[in-house]
């Protein structure tokens, strides 16, 4: 049976309360002026990564409580039922096994059935995504691919498509990978219109085959493919990751390009299976099993490091930390590599999907706040967006500043200035600028008396900030497995201590409800149907729009 503690109801979680008063009345600089071993006392490294937390607000007796919270919420415990394949995710009584999908041969992660599962399939992806990466696969007219669309959303999207944006230096002699997700349209005629319909391969990434937006899409691409080769070319262009075989049957899916998944993994958390297809066409077999090797490294590091050295573990404490004890909602993810625009917007699926819950496990409201909100921008793009706010606003963020040592694109000049502006921002949040420092400032450049006191008050910036820094080498195939498992754990490690289920989604059910009752009203206006009263004036505002010349 899994015991459940909510890390609000112990003893740890009330011993913590005290010593964020106590915290919040200190600069953070002034808890580096009384430790100089704060930096070595308050960073991690292990599986490629080093985190450096020695700006968080925290000092030795927090982190001290906050590992006591772990162990208080059994979290140990709950990490080895996951393992285990223990049916952890309670409201649709699933077992959570997307560790088990980058376990390497002989690790019986989740038992020896998944093992042998996990490998079978992983063998059938990697050998269709070789063939059609070297062109032994082709289309219809025996050309190979030279562009793979792959067509999903949300965890059949945006996973693959922020993993092939952050190796496109690995993708040499790849066709191009475009990632199609929105309903509107936009982005599929874009992309169709300048390709080639003999040389393009589309992938239909949807676990139960009847998404809205992902079916839309592929029924669109698929007329636009038969009208441009006909009916009989459509199979030779089609491959699709699901379990629904009718509907890949009445698709014409290409029976060996079909690909499974399993109700044990969630979309937000698939990119290590098949639904990874794109990404292993991308950078070849070689470079995803890197990748799974770098997220199974991570994986046993959080399920085998102590606490005080576990980087996912550590992460996570942290952001409860600053959630619940320091009162702060928001979460800013910072990559100071351009290759990692697209992580911001993944971890905003995996955190606030996971842990955006107000009941716990046993059914009860929630008496704490759980997951942040979680936004964010490349650094030097939002040094010049909304870095105002963070530095000098009355909201207040976490940060997260991701930054690798060497360039992703070879000009190690560019990634230097890159560096030294995430490392100047880091510290510019953390330490501030006090009146006297302002002041001494405009003294030495010669400013009049009167024109300081003017500017004094506009110029302060109150620092203590918390960031935190996640430094690697180069970002790389294995970089990146390690990265996105850190925040998967994470993720985990709060939604134990919060007590809720970070696996279930029941609050994205409810719109796309909506979403099948209304399609009728908004693309049939004239016949009757019943709306909702705050929508029915709304949608004959739209008709009439539509009407107009």
């Amino acid at each position: 049976m899994l015991h459940i503690t909510p890390g609000p109801t112990t003893a740890a979680w009330t011993e913590l309360a005290p010593h964020a008063s106590r915290l919040s009345g200190v600069p953070t600089r002034e808890l580096f002026a009384r430790d100089p071993g704060r930096f070595e006392r308050f960073s991690r490294q292990a599986v490629g990564l080093q985190l450096d937390f020695s700006r968080q607000r925290i000092d030795e007796i927090v982190l001290a409580r906050l590992i006591e919270l772990a162990d208080a919420v059994g979290l140990r415990e709950r990490i080895e039922a996951m393992w285990h394949g223990e049916r952890i995710n309670l409201t649709e009584d699933r077992a959570v096994l997307h560790v088990a999908l980058r376990q390497p041969a002989g690790a019986a992660v989740g038992g020896s059935d998944i093992e042998r599962q996990v490998m079978q399939e992983r063998e059938r992806m990697l050998s269709f995504a070789e063939a059609v990466r070297s062109g032994r696969i082709v289309g219809s007219a025996g050309k190979p691919f030279s562009l793979v669309v792959n067509i999903g959303i949300g965890g059949s999207d945006l996973g693959p498509a922020m993993a092939v944006q952050a190796l496109e230096q690995f993708t040499a002699g790849a066709p191009r990978c475009e990632f199609i997700s929105n309903i509107d349209g936009n982005h599929l005629y874009d992309v169709l219109a300048e390709a080639d319909p003999a040389t393009t391969l589309f992938i239909v990434a949807s676990k139960t085959f009847v998404t809205l937006e992902t079916l839309t899409n592929a029924r669109t691409a698929r007329a636009w493919l038969k009208s441009k080769l006909g009916e009989e070319a459509v199979p030779a262009h089609f491959a699709a990751v699901s379990v629904n075989h009718r509907a890949m049957d009445e698709f014409k899916v290409h029976p060996d390009y079909r690909f499974q998944m399993w109700d044990w993994v969630g979309g937000r958390y698939s990119i290590w299976s098949s639904i990874g297809v794109s990404l292993a066409i991308a950078v070849g077999r070689a470079g995803f099993l890197q990748f799974l090797q770098g997220g199974h490294a991570m994986d046993e590091h959080f399920r085998s490091a102590p606490w005080h050295s576990n980087l996912p573990v550590l992460l996570g404490l942290v952001g409860v930390w600053n959630i619940n004890f320091l009162q702060l909602p928001t979460h800013a993810v910072l990559p100071y590599d351009d290759r990692l625009k697209r992580l911001p917007a993944y971890l905003q699926q995996l955190e606030m999907e996971s842990n955006g819950k107000s009941v716990t496990l046993q059914g009860k409201p929630v008496e704490w706040q759980t997951a942040p909100i979680v936004w964010g921008e490349p650094g030097n793009n939002a040094q010049h967006s909304f870095f105002q706010l963070l530095h000098q606003g009355t909201q207040r963020a976490a940060l997260d500043f991701h930054v690798s040592a060497k360039s992703s694109c070879g000009d190690q000049h560019h990634q230097d200035l890159a560096i030294a502006n995430c490392l100047a921002q880091a510290e510019a949040f953390m330490a501030g600028q006090s009146a006297d420092d302002v002041r001494a400032d405009l003294e030495r450049h010669g400013v009049p008396v009167e024109r300081i006191a003017a500017l004094l008050a506009h110029k302060v910036h109150q620092g203590s900030r918390p960031n935190t820094i996640c430094l690697f080498e180069r970002l790389d195939p294995a970089t990146l497995g390690s990265l996105i498992a850190l925040y998967e754990h994470k993720v985990f490690t709060q939604g134990v201590i919060w007590g809720i289920n970070s696996f279930d989604q029941w609050g994205v059910e409810l719109g796309k409800k909506l979403a099948e009752q209304l399609i009728p009203a908004v693309q049939d206006p004239a016949a009757a149907h019943a709306v909702p009263p705050a929508v029915a004036k709304l949608l004959t505002s739209i008709h009439e729009l539509r009407r107009a010349t």
